[in-house]
């Protein structure tokens, strides 16, 4: 079988290094040292990290491919407009730990203890950007329909999951706050009730609408690879690809129809987004597929740079 570029990159050793190192150079060249972002940085290293571990605890390639956490840095990068927001970078740390526990569910109606991490772990999110509570749901459906772990006792669990973090912060808020309790609480959960009619989709930035159009892109092209091929892989891996594309839906589905909260949204959209992109890179050999990886990065790459030039605090 012929080696085409798109594979030797996809298969080598070196791919996960030298995308981690260029990872490293966006957040210098955004300005890094300058801004001080060393705790988005840090939830960043993190969250690379949990998406190795994804990739790794589930075999989400069936061949040895560095691909998934090599995409998710190119498209993190891609977005480097989303830098600054702490809050959107722990929520996203929030979102990747919450798909590594809950695939460690998967059939298993009696596992509470992953279940209820899941949900904590979207709780804590939550606590920092309110509108990660919209995924609950859809992570219910997940549980029902493509991972096969809910059931009355997995459920329970999620409710304590995601009320663990507010009933610490209820716990701060009463020391703090005594006769105002309700106040803080009110004021947190307010943003929920910021609904657009009609959607407002001039106050959205050109390189924000230009990444989510790319974005977009990129998971329809390996969505529909995925889905014509997906006979080729294990019945679990099929159903955690289901996941993700389910997933990939709904944070596009919210981003389209509120684009107030397109920055939280697209970073569902980079983490879901990210393994599919990787099944079709590392699994297809055509000279179309060749073309597509190459032009897939050159995109990226030029978008990147316009959104560097536009965003950075240095140039």
């Amino acid at each position: 079988m012929i080696k085409r570029i798109q594979n030797k990159v996809a298969e080598s050793r070196y791919t996960l290094p030298v995308t981690a190192a260029y990872g490293v150079g966006m957040w210098l060249l955004c300005g890094l040292i300058q801004q001080n972002w060393w705790i988005q940085f840090a939830c960043y290293m993190i969250s690379t990290y949990l998406m190795i571990e994804l990739n790794n605890s589930n075999a989400l390639i069936r061949i040895y491919s560095r691909t998934v956490s090599a995409a998710f840095i190119i498209l993190t990068c891609m977005a480097c407009f989303l830098f600054p927001s702490l809050e959107g970078a722990i929520a996203q740390l929030c979102l990747v730990a919450s798909l590594l526990t809950v695939f460690r569910t998967y059939q298993d109606k009696a596992s509470a203890g992953w279940t209820f991490y899941t949900f904590l772990f979207l709780g804590l999110g939550s606590l920092v950007n309110i509108h990660v509570i919209c995924f609950v749901p859809a992570y219910w459906i997940l549980m029902g329909f493509f991972v096969y772990s809910l059931s009355w006792r997995t459920f329970i669990a999620s409710l304590f999951g995601l009320l663990m973090p507010y009933w610490f912060m209820s716990a701060w808020i009463l020391w703090k706050y005594g006769d105002e309790f309700a106040t803080p609480f009110s004021a947190h959960f307010a943003p929920l009730a910021d609904v657009q009619i009609p959607p407002d989709y001039l106050a959205v930035s050109l390189p924000c609408a230009l990444s989510f159009l790319v974005l977009v892109i990129l998971f329809i092209t390996g969505s529909v690879h995925f889905l014509r091929t997906s006979f080729h892989d294990k019945i679990r891996i099929r159903q955690l690809f289901y996941s993700f594309i389910f997933l990939n839906i709904v944070a596009t589905f919210f981003a389209l129809i509120q684009p107030q909260h397109a920055d939280l949204m697209m970073r569902m959209m980079i983490v879901t987004a990210s393994p599919v992109i990787a099944h079709f890179v590392s699994l297809t050999n055509t000279r179309i597929t060749n073309i597509a990886f190459i032009a897939m990065t050159g995109l990226c790459l030029i978008l990147t740079v316009f959104n560097l030039w536009i965003s950075s605090f240095i140039f």
